[in-house]
């Protein structure tokens, strides 16, 4: 169980009043929190496996965060995967052409299908660390001839996110340093908000603006504060209720 935001703008936004709404949620979601930010052009990731609100790193960040055009923020309760560094996301990864990509993951992965041959390589026991690695290794075989160009890279993290959403809840935000990628696959679980050439991204309104329901069951990327690529829709829909115990791989995130 966690929390997502994400964010997309033309010009630098002043996104503190959204992380500040969206990290006093971290009182139900006590066991780490991440976030992805540009400090001086320089994309990082600071990340702690303890209480947002009770965190002096997280005041810290905020108090002399710059305006942001991407961010990718994650806060977390554990259920399954031990309270360590290793297992907060978002989780970063770099591929053959040294293009860092990042992940936050808002789900349970029933389906360990394309994911086990990844536990050998990952730093943390969560699954969703082992999404980022297939993604990765999917856009290597893509580009294995030549660098992609960003529509292909969207195609090749489309392809890759329609085969991970079967039997699995598959909430996700993705940055490529260019393009901020995100998806959902049931019902009510991730909204956004649209103004000022801006596009905010959260699992639940963060404020009394005009917050909409994101589209089910199919890619989308969004590059300076622009819908730029919409993927194929699919049918993989996540339903809680369904019985998955027999399906081994079960972990919630």
């Amino acid at each position: 169980m966690c929390e997502l935001l994400g964010i997309s703008s033309h010009e630098p936004l002043n996104v503190k009043p959204y992380l500040e709404a969206f990290l006093r949620h971290s009182q139900k979601f006590p066991h780490g929190w991440g976030l992805l930010r540009s400090d001086e052009d320089v994309f990082g990731v600071i990340k702690e496996p303890i209480a947002a609100y009770k965190s002096e790193i997280a005041k810290e960040t905020l108090d002399r965060l710059a305006p942001q055009n991407n961010i990718v923020a994650h806060i977390r309760f554990a259920t399954i995967g031990s309270i360590k560094t290793e297992n907060c996301h978002p989780f970063c990864g770099k591929d053959s052409t040294g293009r860092e990509w990042t992940v936050a993951h808002n789900g349970t992965v029933y389906s360990g299908k394309y994911l086990t041959k990844y536990l050998g390589l990952q730093q943390g026991d969560t699954d969703s660390e082992k999404i980022l690695l297939f993604i990765i290794d999917e856009v290597n075989k893509a580009q294995s001839q030549k660098t992609l160009s960003a529509r292909k890279r969207f195609e090749v993290v489309d392809e890759a996110v329609r085969k991970l959403s079967h039997r699995n809840k598959l909430n996700l935000i993705i940055f490529d340093g260019e393009l901020l990628y995100v998806h959902k696959n049931m019902n009510n679980s991730l909204c956004y908000k649209h103004e000022d050439n801006s596009f905010i991204f959260s699992t639940t309104p963060l404020d009394d603006g005009t917050w909409e329901d994101f589209p089910l069951s199919q890619l989308f990327a969004f590059h300076n504060g622009k819908k730029v690529f919409r993927g194929h829709a699919h049918n993989e829909i996540f339903v809680p209720n369904l019985n998955y115990a027999n399906i081994t791989n079960a972990i919630n995130i």
